[in-house]
């Protein structure tokens, strides 16, 4: 079996909205910053408590790894993921509980402990930050991926 990216670099065949973005300044802190693989270039939200992230994808997936890098102090203690198939209401699917680092953090499906995401078969995706490591709420985000297969 072999996991691909569910949204590509361009981030353009997979729709994703972001709860705020610093200072409105999409040019220099938007979401397509998440999927560019540049080490120079982020998604910041702007101040606020529980800033998030939906993916749309184009058909159903099933997600098995995700990969997420923040800024260190700009991380969150606790991320919800939440899925629903095309139609549906968003359900919860797992907590993640990332550390406040500046490197990249992978959950598997096939882990049993710590960072982990369910394999769960989905249309769309929400990641909620829900506890920033930043005293104004601020989320910095430098890569975003999901891996798994295409249905």
């Amino acid at each position: 079996l072999t996991l691909s990216p569910l949204c590509p670099r361009d981030g353009g065949a997979c729709p994703c909205r972001v709860s705020s973005v610093l200072n409105r300044d999409v040019k220099q802190f938007g979401k397509k910053h998440m999927f560019d693989a540049s080490e120079e270039t982020c998604w910041n939200s702007d101040q606020g408590t529980c800033q998030w992230v939906t993916l749309d994808f184009p058909r159903t997936v099933k997600v098995s790894q995700l990969h997420i890098q923040f800024q260190g102090g700009f991380s969150s203690r606790l991320c919800t993921l939440e899925g629903c198939r095309a139609g549906e209401e968003l359900v919860k699917i797992c907590n993640l509980y990332p550390e406040d680092i500046n490197a990249m953090q992978i959950s598997f499906a096939a882990l049993r402990a710590g960072f982990q995401v369910e394999e769960t078969v989905l249309d769309k995706l929400k990641i909620t930050f829900e506890n920033s490591t930043d005293f104004f709420g601020r989320i910095v985000v430098y890569h975003l991926g999901v891996l798994g297969e295409r249905l």
